[in-house]
């Protein structure tokens, strides 16, 4: 058994269920903070057919237009393993996306990670790990800018850009393409979902994801290649909303 073969597998398959965490929030119909819908969203992460791990999304209502996103994944291959949480505390008030603090952390193979981000709006700063600050000009943080991605789907944009702070404590650049609409065969189900590129300027990644318009624009599946050989393969296993479970 090659040592060094399996890792690159490994790294290669954590990258593309990391990349779930760069779009998926569900908002359903509406553009108010009051419809904003909690959720639970799972996901099962596939290369060359064989399923390798999951990943879960879930939307929590903490009262007075304050919300929690928070994502975990697991992923498994051989001797090797990978887990990543994500939290995002924010706000949502007349259609604005308000960051108040952001936190990831990494175990498995290799260096365990962790980062730390506050939003201060009054000083226009992010703190990051208690320690450096950077010049906040309304970016997002790693997840939040995936709200405003399926707000404007719905409004039937094209091309999106967006700027935001990533899960390194870096300010990074997005720039998405819609190609077409397909239907998708998934664990979840049968359904129809918008295509859309993420455009990486002199890089051999191309990322395709697929976002459901019955479902409120979620992310449903999530598809990397490199060099043309496919990486992986994220699908929806199970959604459900609030007015679902009750």
């Amino acid at each position: 058994m090659d040592r060094n073969f399996h890792k690159t597998d490994m790294r290669l398959i954590k990258c593309l269920l990391w990349g779930i965490v760069l779009f998926c929030l569900n908002l359903g119909a509406s553009v108010h903070a009051a419809e904003l819908t909690e959720f639970d969203a799972h996901y099962k992460a596939f290369r060359f057919g064989k399923e390798l791990g999951t990943a879960n999304l879930k939307l929590e209502s903490l009262g007075r237009q304050r919300f929690r996103l928070s994502y975990q994944s697991k992923v498994s291959m051989f001797f090797l393993s990978d887990k990543r949480t994500e939290v995002s505390l924010f706000s949502f008030n007349d259609d604005n996306i308000i960051p108040f603090k952001y936190s990831y952390e990494r175990t498995g193979f290799g260096s365990d990670k962790s980062l730390v981000a506050q939003f201060d709006r009054q000083k226009n700063s992010i703190k990051i790990n208690n320690e450096s600050s950077v010049q906040w000009h309304d970016e997002f943080d790693n997840q939040l800018y995936r709200l405003d991605i399926q707000l404007q789907l719905a409004a039937g944009k094209k091309e999106l850009q967006y700027n935001l702070l990533n899960y390194r404590g870096e300010l990074k650049q997005y720039n998405l393409v819609v190609m077409s609409t397909e239907q998708l065969s998934l664990p979840y189900g049968l359904l129809e979902g918008v295509k859309v590129k993420i455009v990486r300027p002199n890089s051999t990644r191309e990322t395709y994801a697929w976002f459901a318009p019955s479902l409120g624009y979620q992310l449903v599946r999530l598809k990397q290649f490199k060099d043309g050989e496919e990486q992986g393969d994220i699908q929806l296993s199970a959604f459900i909303t609030a007015a679902a479970s009750n």
